[in-house]
């Protein structure tokens, strides 16, 4: 079976799987907040669909990890719908702290109904989460549940970490390469690895299999995150749907920036100048270009996924869900937006 053909089966499920975990929110009093949260994954209000609920990547990774460590996906729901609602918090939380007006072409929670009920929607994401995790009792030993518990905060851990790096370094001069590292490590790689550390928990296989899994999701998170990086600066905008200009007028550190400010050359002069204008984007990406960056950044995309692909084979996935994972990760790893 193809990964359409898993997701045909996974996708409704898993959807299913959110609307029942939210559904602690719709009592008379909370209606009006259950639709906030509804509204944010894209169940409701305008342009509301599968574009507006995004691609559920991470429960499909718990789903399909589990399977293909040949136990029965639908064990794992509960820990693939905590994943789910954990990186939306973190999504209404983000449009808060970056000013964001738009997710995935819509209003932000925040704009829709004011940032303290933004703030509040975000924290009962995070609070659906945990209580979803520990809906994996019913069909899983006692400390099994605690150890995926685990897995969870300390990733929301990560998550904060990460997020707080991200936004101290908004101001610093003096940023380098090796700073970026611990930064995505934790913002982005880190629920990642957390998708594949808990399908793997979830079934039947040894700690080293585990381990393995969970060092696949965290170099497909920094694969994913380096390539984003390019993605932004060199990406073509008919196919990302966003404008290539943003990191570079925005003034994000990411990978290939970082790169260039270390060459302390004409790029490094012009971005201690200050703000980038739209005009001089094409100009100023042809010019990091041509200092090494984009190669420099492709190369690392190339390392990390094959350090991604490498842990997936050595993790040995079964069957057509392993088929299914192989494909996800490649899909993932060779996107152009």
């Amino acid at each position: 079976m193809s990964l359409e053909g898993y997701s045909v089966s996974l996708l409704p499920a898993i959807e299913a799987e959110l609307q029942r975990q939210v559904a602690r929110l719709e009592e008379p009093r909370t209606r009006p907040f259950h639709e906030m949260l509804a509204y944010h994954l894209g169940w409701t209000g305008e342009r509301s669909g599968l574009e507006a609920q995004g691609k559920r990547i991470r429960p499909l990774l718990v789903l399909l990890t589990t399977a293909a460590c040949g136990t029965a996906w639908q064990s794992s729901l509960p820990a693939a719908a905590a994943v789910e609602l954990v990186h939306n918090f973190s999504l209404v939380h983000d449009d808060i702290q970056d000013h964001s007006n738009k997710r995935r072409g819509r209003d932000t929670v925040w704009v829709k109904w004011g940032m303290p009920q933004g703030i509040n929607a975000g924290d009962a994401l995070f609070v659906l989460s945990n209580q979803a995790i520990l809906d994996l009792e019913p069909t899983h030993p006692t400390e099994i549940v605690i150890k995926a518990a685990r897995i969870l905060h300390d990733t929301c851990l990560h998550l904060t970490c990460g997020q707080y790096l991200d936004m101290s370094y908004e101001e610093r001069t003096d940023l380098t390469i090796d700073d970026y590292w611990p930064m995505i490590g934790d913002k982005t790689a880190a629920l990642l690895a957390a998708c594949c550390a808990l399908g793997s928990l979830l079934s039947d296989v040894d700690e080293t299999t585990q381990e393995t899994y969970r060092e696949f999701g965290h170099y497909l998170g920094l694969a994913f995150q380096v390539q984003d990086d390019m993605l932004g600066i060199w990406g073509d905008s008919a196919l990302t749907g966003k404008s290539t200009e943003s990191d570079l007028v925005s003034g994000k550190k990411s990978l290939p920036v970082l790169f260039g400010l270390g060459k302390e050359g004409r790029f490094a002069q012009r971005w201690a100048e200050g703000h980038v204008r739209p005009e001089e984007v094409n100009d100023l990406a042809a010019l990091l270009a041509s200092e090494g960056a984009r190669l420099y950044t492709q190369e690392i995309v190339d390392q990390m996924t094959n350090l991604a692909l490498q842990s997936l084979r050595l993790a040995d996935p079964k069957g057509e869900a392993g088929e299914a994972l192989f494909e996800l990760a490649n899909k993932l790893l060779n996107r152009e937006a």
